[in-house]
């Protein structure tokens, strides 16, 4: 799994959890269903391909979506969701997730760049956006726990790396990826994050051309 991420993530529960039992409801028409608030439904085309191992799917090519929709669970993938701003996601898909919990997790790792959100109930209550060349580009809300350890310096960057924060945003964002979904990315190497809850290459979506 590569450092480079665009996810949209709804859901009622715990995901890792909600991820586990994907297999039992899964189906291409809820899928294309879920990606149509992305995109007209008439744009959106099976791929023709097997399902995508979550490890891949969470950065499809341009041109490319994948998603999953359980009954617990929604998965989104489409570099169209790499929002500079995450708080400027379009609010019918924030709507969406009237009575859910939203996630937005997004990253690429040749710029260092990390940014993600959360909304409760249709409320944002927490979005960073940040990398080493533009600085911070958004930062809304109270810091989430998992956040703490990073801003006081215990994730330091590289020896000699010349970052304009105390910590490389690559293992930030590979801490949020396992805090909000249960398993782990790439990072950046320096020693961050183990593995976690869920393993992204037993959890299968559906991968579509979007025309």
């Amino acid at each position: 799994m590569s450092a480079k991420t665009a996810m949209l993530v709804y859901a009622d529960g715990d995901v890792a959890a909600g991820l586990t039992e994907a297999a039992e409801f899964a189906d291409e028409a809820g899928a294309a269903e879920l990606l149509g608030l992305l995109w007209p439904p008439a744009r959106i085309r099976p791929d023709g391909e097997e399902p995508w191992e979550l490890g891949d799917a969470v950065f499809p090519p341009q041109g490319r979506a994948c998603a999953l929709s359980t009954p617990e669970v929604d998965v989104l993938c489409d570099q169209a969701l790499m929002l500079d701003r995450p708080s400027q996601l379009p609010a019918h898909l924030i709507g969406a997730s009237m009575g859910r919990t939203l996630y937005l997790h997004a990253m690429h790792s040749a710029v260092d760049w990390f940014a993600f959100a959360v909304w409760r109930d249709g409320v944002l209550v927490r979005s960073l956006s940040l990398s080493p060349d533009d600085g911070v580009l958004e930062d809304t809300g109270e810091r989430l726990a998992f956040e703490a350890p990073f801003w006081a310096g215990k994730h330091p960057a590289p020896a000699g790396a010349d970052y304009p924060f105390p910590f490389h945003p690559l293992v930030l964002g590979d801490q949020a990826l396992q805090e909000f979904f249960g398993f782990s990315g790439e990072g950046a190497d320096d020693g961050g994050p183990s593995a976690g809850r869920l393993d992204p290459w037993a959890v299968e979506l559906f991968g579509f051309q979007i025309a």
